[in-house]
């Protein structure tokens, strides 16, 4: 039993002593936030002068693409007429096909598409919702 302790002693002396060697010095250099005079050569005032201006012109032109789009936006809401035209008279205007069987849907008579017209009077002059805007298809409901 005292064989095995003793054994232990000049082992336990080793690792003591191993814990206590310095490190050798970082050759790169000390580890930590740099300060600006520890930069790097290759990053010169220069090169980051050229990122800045690249970050700002890629922000006025995201900008600039930004304003085009609320532009056409803009633009496009102008152009839109309303739905009800009042010029053209009743006649001009094609009746839609009520669905037998359903309470307030109609067919289309351009597409003999179903059409929702639920809470719309009789006689209101609607526009066909399965066409474009640009199209402008517009019937009565029956």
């Amino acid at each position: 039993m005292k064989s095995k302790f003793l054994f232990s002693l000049p082992v336990l002396g080793c690792l003591a002593l191993a814990s206590c060697y310095p490190l050798p010095d970082n050759p790169n250099g000390p580890r930590g936030p740099r300060t600006p005079q520890q930069n790097d050569a290759s990053v010169t005032s220069g090169n980051q002068q050229k990122i800045q201006e690249q970050r700002e012109a890629m922000k006025k032109r995201d900008e600039e693409k930004k304003e085009t789009a609320s532009n056409q936006i803009k633009e496009t809401e102008k152009e839109v007429t309303p739905t009800k035209p009042t010029e053209k008279k009743s006649g001009d205007y094609a009746f839609a096909n009520p669905v037998p069987g359903k309470e307030g849907f109609v067919f289309s008579p351009y597409n003999n598409k179903l059409v929702d017209v639920r809470d719309i009077p009789s006689g209101t002059l609607v526009q066909d919702p399965t066409y474009p805007a640009a199209e402008k298809k517009y019937f009565r409901v029956p």
